[in-house]
């Protein structure tokens, strides 16, 4: 099973270009290796890696993920200006942010529906529109 895991890792980096290092592949593994998206925090990977027992730092880990956005295999999501999330599916789509469990999850996009946005600055135009619907359990 782990060895599928590395292969789909090995195959989402080459696909981007990336060369496949030992590090790269696996924390690719750990994303995409199951074919599920998932959002993650660079210390919820750096956990992962850990409690699989490879040795990666938490250093690599923010690197990795920063060389992943740029080669455009994640998107991510900042909550609170400060905590980025890191998500596997790079299309256009809301979130939910669990407030009470710091948890980040796909909203439906068949139910969103801007319909109309602030025209941009002059010189400017929008790159992109990121939507995270804040949520907090009641009771």
């Amino acid at each position: 099973m782990i060895e599928i895991h590395q292969q789909t890792g090995t195959r989402w980096l080459e696909q981007a270009g990336l060369r496949p290092t030992r590090q790269r592949v696996t924390l690719a593994s750990l994303l995409v290796g199951d074919g599920q998206h998932r959002h993650v925090t660079a210390e919820s990977l750096f956990d992962a890696a850990k409690g699989q027992g490879d040795a990666v730092s938490l250093a690599t880990v923010y690197n990795t993920l920063r060389a992943f956005c740029e080669a455009g295999l994640l998107q991510e999501v900042t909550v609170d200006g400060s905590k980025s999330y890191f998500d596997t599916n790079t299309h256009d789509h809301p979130h939910f942010y669990w407030e009470d469990e710091g948890k980040l999850t796909d909203a439906p996009s068949d139910q969103l529906v801007i319909s109309h946005l602030p025209e941009a600055p002059e010189g400017a135009e929008i790159a992109s529109v990121d939507v995270v619907i804040r949520l907090r359990r009641k009771g």
